[in-house]
């Protein structure tokens, strides 16, 4: 018999073998997800702490990951850290070394746990998990870093609003009265829809999106699919059309979105990089912007025809932790908010 000195067999068993026992979790679903009895109790779950489900796919974002797990990790109000590796082509020993740092950075009493996602489809970020013993999850982005502060106002508001989809990055659905399709946009006052980039949900909804709706709702996955894009629109429509209600957007202090284009320096050809020297911002799918509204808004139209109605529904303003002065005062040769010399 050869040697097994090198990863020549199966994938998993490698990645087994490579890494200290209880610092790497792989979760092969070797049963349906969808089993009844994956549907947990909400009155068994915690409601004082959270679950992060951070979704990682590009290599060259893996130390700002790490750092973005870590401070996650520190937080009391978290549980656990889950990141969720979407990319099937990542060599096991890169695997193996993210796991070993990530265990090596979660200084708080929750655990990071690496996972290897069953496949590259972006419905995955969705799918309910035995280890979520929290009646909130977050999900989120990889390339997006939220202040403590700012995290823990969106837990509180989401708290006070379980039913409801919670976040910092809005967008919105708007009809096209010439083509009669719908659209995906921005509009300055209004919004209805909340992104992934940071999305506090409840944790019953994974089952629902995942396990749920009959066919209808499979084809609207396979549409996920078909465009590797639009599962946090899908989501939205699945929350609204149980709730009736618009997602609820949270006023942040200090947040940093490395992966919006809108850090490049386009004339110079440069790119941002993260703490650790790697690239950080062009590896995103929806880095491609020029049809990426153009997708998302065929997504709606389809969503649209499957479901038979139009769930969304507008939701204005936003919640903030604090209310300021609105005065403004003449102090030291300048022009300040009152409140700042009370």
């Amino acid at each position: 018999m050869k040697s097994l000195s090198k990863c020549n067999i199966a994938t998993y068993i490698c990645l087994f073998l490579l890494l200290p026992l209880g610092v790497f979790s792989l979760r092969t679903l070797l049963s349906d997800p969808c089993d009844p009895s994956n549907e947990l109790d909400p009155q068994a779950l915690r409601a004082d702490q959270i679950t992060v489900l951070i979704n990682g796919y590009s290599e060259s974002r893996i130390p700002l990951l790490q750092t973005i797990a870590a401070t996650y990790s520190a937080s009391p109000l978290v549980s656990s850290v889950l990141v969720l590796w979407g990319n099937p082509s990542t060599p096991p020993q890169t695997l193996a070394h993210l796991a070993h740092n990530l265990s090596l950075s979660s200084f708080g009493m929750a655990t990071i746990t690496l996972v290897r996602q069953p496949s590259s489809s972006l419905n995955d970020r969705f799918l309910p998990r035995s280890s979520i013993r929290t009646q909130a999850v977050l999900i989120c982005d990889d390339d997006v870093e939220v202040d403590r502060k700012s995290f823990d106002f969106a837990f509180q508001i989401w708290r006070l609003n379980p039913n409801r989809l919670v976040g910092l990055f809005i967008r919105s659905h708007d009809l096209d009265l010439l083509s009669r399709k719908w659209i995906y946009t921005v509009h300055p006052d209004k919004y209805s829809i909340v992104l992934t980039k940071f999305m506090i949900l409840k944790s019953q909804y994974l089952f629902e999106y995942s396990c749920k709706g009959g066919p209808n709702m499979s084809k609207m996955r396979r549409i996920v699919d078909q465009m590797q894009n639009c599962e946090d629109i899908l989501m939205n429509f699945v929350v609204a059309d149980r709730t009736n209600a618009g997602p609820i957007l949270v006023g942040a202090d200090k947040v940093r979105d490395w992966g919006d284009a809108r850090n490049e320096d386009n004339k110079q050809g440069l790119g941002l990089k993260d703490a650790g020297g790697s690239k950080v911002t062009a590896a995103g799918l929806s880095s491609r912007k020029r049809e990426h509204r153009k997708r998302r808004g065929q997504c709606i139209t389809e969503f649209h025809k499957l479901l038979g109605r139009m769930p969304l529904r507008y939701n204005y303003g936003k919640i903030v932790n604090s209310v300021g002065e609105q005065g403004l005062c003449m102090k030291g040769g300048k022009l300040v908010f009152c409140d700042r010399y009370q």
